[in-house]
């Protein structure tokens, strides 16, 4: 479903702070992936999610997404193949707007940018089934202004509605930080319960170990700009905390200094 062919990315070239932030970085992803991605500040994270995104060009290689080179591709195009979801709970919604008016541009995707005709009564019905999947009361609650809504809310809802058509990729970046233990775990739930439901092929980094370990099929780790560790299935799924600091040591000849790593 998604394949970076030795993507290079370096800013601030010939300057001081000249950074290679990917270093002919590789990457294949089945259709249906739940990759978690882990690493140090720095470590390229980010960089690559907005690499395969297009926020800006890439300096060398390749980014295919299901069998199309989008490597030259404009971020707003690459859009149509994306869904995704950022660390901010107030990035991806409307605030001046309803629950259902959020949804209805997420659903009407693609087609001419307007709210009308009205959401008729079919269309809210299944805007309620979707909302009652995530547990929080909000399929009774569809005039209410998101921006009234929790972080915890809005998040929920903006993963719904990053999912409600489903994308060919979902990016993930660190999409539950930003909010209290008990409401990442419930958002973390929700993601896996959409993603395995509806097969999405998935990368979400995250700097908890824990999560990074328990959600998902696939575990990559990054350092410097390059994957220095790939585990997946059972191998994945049998993995502590410790084994991963291990790993990290091994793989970079060095120790992890990342205090949000460690104190995740």
């Amino acid at each position: 479903m998604v394949e970076i062919k030795n993507v290079t990315k370096v800013f601030n070239p010939g300057t001081v702070n000249e950074k290679l932030a990917l270093d002919g970085l590789s990457l294949k992803l089945d259709d249906g992936d739940f990759v978690t991605v882990i690493g140090g500040n720095g470590a390229g994270k980010s960089t690559m999610l907005n690499a395969i995104a297009g926020v800006w060009p890439v300096d060398a290689g390749q980014i295919i997404i299901d069998g199309v080179d989008v490597t030259k591709t404009s971020e707003f195009r690459r859009a149509a193949y994306i869904g995704r979801v950022f660390q901010d709970p107030m990035t991806g919604t409307a605030a001046t707007m309803d629950i259902e008016e959020n949804l209805a541009l997420a659903f009407r995707r693609g087609r001419a940018k307007t709210l009308a005709p009205r959401i008729h009564a079919a269309e809210r019905d299944m805007y309620k089934e979707k909302l009652s999947i995530l547990e929080l009361g909000l399929e009774n609650r569809l005039t209410t202004k998101v921006g009234l809504l929790s972080g915890g809310q809005r998040q929920a809802i903006t993963l719904l509605m990053a999912t409600l058509k489903k994308p060919k990729l979902l990016l993930l970046d660190e999409h539950t930080a930003a909010l209290d233990p008990k409401t990442a775990a419930k958002v973390l739930e929700t993601t896996q319960q959409l993603v395995s439901r509806d097969n999405i092929t998935t990368i979400m980094i995250t700097h908890n170990m824990k999560d990074a370990i328990k959600y998902g099929n696939r575990l990559i780790m990054m350092n410097n700009g390059n994957i220095i560790y790939d585990v997946r299935g059972e191998e994945k799924a049998n993995l502590h905390v410790s084994d991963l600091l291990a790993k990290f040591t091994e793989s970079s000849g060095q120790e992890l200094d990342n205090d949000r790593m460690m104190l995740s």
